[in-house]
C-alpha cells in the first residue's frame, strides 16, 4: 500500500506513526494511506517556511509571476492526469474534475498579473514638495485548510495568489483525497518556485491546531463546514492571525410564474446533482412562487431524475459519480429518511440505488422533496448530497423573506423574465453571490468569493482582489526633502493642505 507522504522543502517527507486510508470511492476499495502530520513535522514546514520568505520577499514581482506562468503551462499539459487523480480519489467524474481544475487555473491566471496588481498608489505633491504613496507588502509565512470537495480548485484560490504576493504557504489539504493537490503543488516546484517557499502538509485536528496556533502563521484561509470555520476563526483571531474562513450555505433558487422553464429546469439538474451535491455553491432549495409553477417544475424534474447515468467517478459520460465516503453516504440517507418522518413528500427517492460491478462504491441516487416547510431540518441544514427541496411560497417577497432567514447567505439565484423583479432581488437579497438566470454563480477569478453571515467568517472574501488584500499588508509612505538652506520653525497644529 502506497503511503501518501508531505512535501516540505522540495523533499517528500513521511511522518512515522499516524496514517488515514485515501479510499476510491467508486469501489468503496483503500487504495492509498496517507501520513498524518504531528506538530513536529508541521514546525518544520513552518520554520522552512520562515527562512525562505525573507529572499522571496526581496524577488521582483515579475519574477515571481513567471514562475506562475510556467506553472499553468504545466497544468494545462497535466490535465487529464489530474482530473484522473481527482476522480478516482472524490469520485466526481471526468468531466466534472476537469471543469474544477479549469477554474482553479483562472486564479493561476490572475496571479500571473502580479506587477499589476501589487504596484500600489502614488501621489506627487501631496502637500508642498510632499510626496506620498502606498504599496502592498506581504504578510509573511501563511497557510491554508482546504475540503475535500474541490481538490484541485479551492487551493488553487489560495497559494498562486498568496505567493505571487511574496509570501510563503503552507498548504493543509483534505487527508481523504489528497493525491491531486500534492501532485499539484509537485508541479509548482517543477515551475520554478523556490525551496520551502511552499509546502503541503496532511492532516488532522492535531496538523490544524499546529498551524493555528503557531505563532509564526500570520494568516489562514479556510474553506469548509462551519463549525470548524467557526473554530479556525476564534482560535485564529485570539491569537492576533489574519483570519479568512468560508464555511457552510443553503443555496437557494426562486422560480418565478414567467420564468423559462426548459432552462430552470436544465440549470437545476447540474446545480443539484452535480458533483453529488458536494458543492458549497449547490442548489439545495428551489423555491417556487405558485402552486403552477412549482407542479410544473416536479412534473420536468421527475424524469430527467430519474434517468441520470450514476457510475464510476473516473468514467466518461456520466451526470453523477459516488459521494466521498460511506458515511457520509449514510449521513445523507439519514436526511432523507428524517425528511420523510417530518412530513416532506418524496417524490423521488435515490436511497435503493445499485450500480452493477460497483455494488460496494458510496451511490446514492437524486432525490426529490416537495412541500418541504422551514421548520424541517432538512431545509435548515446543509445536506451536502444530490436532493433537492421544493418549497412553495405565493410571492417573490415570501421568497426573499425567507432566504434571508436563513442562517446561511452563500449564494442564490432567481429564474424570471422581467427585469423589475430580477432588480428587487438582487438589490435587496441578503446574501453574498446572486444569480440571475445563472445557478451557481461563482465569481471568476478576478471577482471574488464569498457569501455572507454564517457562510463567511472574516472581513474578505477569497481570491481576486479581496485575495490580494488579505495576502498583504498595506504601508502607506509620505516623504519629504526639505531645502538645503532653509530653517523651519516648529509647528504645534495638527498639519494640513488647508
Amino acid at each position: 500500500m502506497s503511503i501518501i507522504q508531505h512535501l516540505i522543502n522540495g523533499e517528500h517527507i513521511a511522518t512515522a506513526g499516524r496514517t488515514a486510508d485515501v479510499f476510491n470511492p467508486s469501489t468503496g476499495e483503500v487504495i492509498h494511506q496517507v501520513s498524518l502530520a504531528d506538530r513536529a513535522t508541521v514546525q518544520h514546514a513552518i520554520d522552512v517556511a520562515t527562512a525562505a520568505f525573507p529572499a522571496w520577499r526581496k524577488t521582483p514581482a515579475a519574477k515571481r509571476a513567471q514562475v506562475m506562468f510556467r506553472f499553468k503551462q504545466l497544468l494545462e499539459q497535466n490535465e487529464a492526469k489530474i482530473a484522473q487523480m481527482i476522480s478516482e480519489e472524490h469520485g466526481k467524474t471526468i468531466e466534472d474534475a476537469t471543469g474544477e481544475l479549469k477554474r482553479g487555473i483562472e486564479n493561476v491566471e490572475f496571479a500571473c498579473a502580479a506587477p499589476e496588481i501589487l504596484k500600489g498608489e502614488y501621489s506627487r505633491n501631496a502637500g508642498p514638495n510632499i510626496d506620498a504613496w502606498s504599496d502592498f507588502q506581504p504578510v509573511g509565512v501563511v497557510a491554508g485548510i482546504t475540503p475535500f470537495n474541490f481538490p484541485a480548485m479551492v487551493p488553487l484560490w489560495m497559494y498562486p495568489l498568496a505567493i505571487v504576493c511574496g509570501n510563503c504557504f503552507i498548504l493543509k489539504p483534505s487527508e481523504r483525497d489528497p493525491s491531486s493537490t500534492l501532485y499539484i503543488a509537485e508541479l509548482l516546484i517543477e515551475a520554478g518556485l523556490p525551496k520551502g517557499v511552499m509546502s503541503v502538509v496532511h492532516g488532522d485536528k492535531e496538523a490544524v491546531d499546529a498551524l493555528i496556533e503557531a505563532p509564526e502563521v500570520k494568516a489562514l484561509s479556510f474553506v469548509g463546514s462551519t463549525p470548524i470555520a467557526e473554530y479556525i476563526y476564534a482560535e485564529g483571531t485570539k491569537r492576533g492571525k489574519r483570519v479568512q474562513a468560508l464555511g457552510g450555505a443553503k443555496n437557494h433558487a426562486v422560480l418565478m410564474p414567467d420564468a423559462d422553464l426548459n432552462n430552470a429546469v436544465s440549470a437545476l439538474m447540474g446545480a443539484a446533482y452535480g458533483s453529488c451535491g458536494e458543492r458549497c455553491m449547490a442548489i439545495s432549495v428551489a423555491v417556487c412562487v405558485g402552486d403552477q409553477i412549482a407542479d410544473a417544475l416536479i412534473d420536468k424534474l421527475v424524469p430527467q431524475i430519474q434517468a441520470l447515468k450514476i457510475g464510476a467517478g473516473t468514467s466518461c459520460g456520466l451526470d453523477m459519480g459516488p459521494l466521498i465516503t460511506g458515511a457520509h453516504r449514510d449521513k445523507v440517507k439519514g436526511y432523507v429518511d428524517e425528511g420523510v418522518e417530518s412530513g416532506a413528500e418524496l417524490v423521488v427517492d435515490g436511497r435503493g440505488l445499485q450500480v452493477t460491478n460497483n455494488e460496494n462504491g458510496y451511490f446514492l441516487g437524486g432525490c426529490l422533496f416537495d412541500r418541504v416547510t422551514p421548520e424541517m431540518r432538512i431545509y435548515k441544514e446543509e445536506i451536502f448530497g444530490p436532493v433537492l427541496c421544493i418549497v412553495r411560497v405565493a410571492s417573490l417577497e415570501q421568497a426573499m423573506q425567507l432566504i434571508n432567514d436563513h442562517e446561511y447567505g452563500n449564494g442564490t439565484c432567481i429564474f424570471t423574465r422581467d427585469g423589475e423583479a430580477a432588480r428587487l432581488f438582487c438589490d435587496e437579497i441578503e446574501v453574498g453571490m446572486v444569480g440571475v438566470n445563472v445557478p451557481l454563480p461563482v465569481p471568476v477569478a478576478y471577482h471574488s468569493f464569498g457569501g455572507w453571515k454564517r457562510s463567511l467568517f472574516g472581513d474578505l472574501h477569497a481570491y481576486g482582489p479581496d485575495g490580494v488584500r488579505f495576502y498583504t499588508r498595506r504601508k502607506a509612505i509620505t516623504q519629504r526633502w526639505p531645502q538645503r538652506a532653509s530653517h523651519e520653525a516648529a509647528q504645534f497644529a495638527f498639519p494640513s493642505n488647508g
